[in-house]
């Protein structure tokens, strides 16, 4: 355990961090998800809203470190690829 203040400071703020973290990511999921089940279900509309929303929090997860860059260029891409392929269909 922590014995000097700055170690206690720093346990303090590590989980305060990690909380925040760990709602934002969830946030992401929360996100994608809305997405994938309304290409799932069809509807073209809703999908295109929900993917709108969608790519500033994936931005937002990379510029703040929370997830890799690549990473949500990756989603951002296989979420777009699904909306094409509904456009198709």
């Amino acid at each position: 355990m922590a014995n000097s203040a700055q170690a206690k400071k720093r346990a303090r703020q590590a989980e305060k961090h990690r909380s925040q973290n760990a709602s934002q990511r969830s946030a992401m999921r929360t996100a994608t998800k809305k997405v994938i089940k309304a290409i799932a279900a069809g509807d073209k509309e809703g999908a295109t809203a929900a993917y709108q929303q969608a790519v500033p929090v994936l931005d937002r997860m990379a510029r703040k470190g929370i997830i890799h860059k690549n990473k949500a260029a990756r989603h951002k891409s296989h979420l777009n690829a699904g909306l094409k392929g509904l456009q198709v269909g």
